[in-house]
C-alpha cells in the first residue's frame, strides 16, 4: 500500500466518524426537543381539565356567593384569557412570545382562582356543599398536576437548551434551525421563597 492510499484510508475513515458523530448530535438534538413537546402536552391536558373545572366551580359558587358578581366575573374573564392563549400556543413551544402570554394568563387565572378561594371563607353554606367539596378536590389535584407537569418541562427545556448551546452540538442546531423551546413561568414560579426568621 502506497502513502497516497493510505492517506486516502485515512481521510475517508475520518469523513465516517465525523458523519456519525453528526448524527449522533443530530439525534440527540430532536430527542431533547421531542422530550419538552411531550411534557408540555402534559401541562396542555392539565391545563385543559382546569379549565374545564371552571364554570363548574363558579355556577355552584353562584348560588351562594349573589353579592360577589365582581370576583366570579373575573375568574371567568381570566379563564378566557387562559384559554385564548393555549389555542394560541398550539403546542409550538418555540413561539416564545405566545408561551409568555401563556404564562401570564395562567397567572392571572390562577390569582383571581385564590381571590375566589379567599372570598368563599366568607361562606360557610358554600364550603360545606358536597358539590363544591369536589369541585374544590378536583381543582387542588389539577393544580398539583399542573406545577409538577410545569416542573418536568422546564426541566426538559433547560435539557435541551443546555446541550443546543454546547460545542459542537450549537452548530447543528444552527446549521438544522433547532430553536429554543420557551420556558413555562407563571407569576406564581417565578416569585421568591419567602423568608422566615425565628432568631428576633
Amino acid at each position: 500500500m502506497g502513502p497516497l492510499l493510505v492517506t486516502v484510508i485515512v481521510i475517508v475513515v475520518l469523513l465516517v466518524v465525523l458523519v456519525l458523530i453528526g448524527i449522533g448530535i443530530y439525534n440527540k438534538l430532536v430527542k431533547l426537543r421531542e422530550r419538552g413537546d411531550t411534557q408540555f402536552s402534559q401541562i396542555d391536558v392539565q391545563l385543559e381539565r382546569r379549565h374545564d373545572l371552571i364554570p363548574n366551580l363558579v355556577e355552584t359558587a353562584k348560588g351562594y356567593m349573589a353579592h360577589e358578581r365582581e370576583t366570579l366575573e373575573a375568574v371567568m374573564a381570566a379563564r378566557a384569557s387562559a384559554t385564548q392563549a393555549r389555542v394560541e400556543v398550539h403546542g409550538d413551544t418555540t413561539n416564545l412570545d405566545a408561551m409568555s402570554k401563556l404564562g401570564n394568563a395562567e397567572g392571572m387565572l390562577g390569582g383571581a382562582l385564590s381571590r375566589l378561594m379567599a372570598t368563599m371563607e366568607a361562606y360557610p353554606d358554600l364550603k360545606a356543599n358536597t358539590t363544591m367539596q369536589n369541585l374544590m378536590e378536583e381543582l387542588t389535584t389539577t393544580e398539583n398536576k399542573v406545577a409538577f407537569a410545569r416542573q418536568a418541562y422546564n426541566d426538559s427545556v433547560n435539557s435541551y437548551r443546555t446541550y443546543k448551546k454546547q460545542f459542537p452540538a450549537v452548530i447543528f442546531a444552527s446549521m438544522f434551525g433547532f430553536q429554543d423551546q420557551a420556558y413555562l413561568e407563571t407569576e406564581e414560579s417565578k416569585k421568591d421563597p419567602v423568608e422566615v426568621d425565628f432568631s428576633s
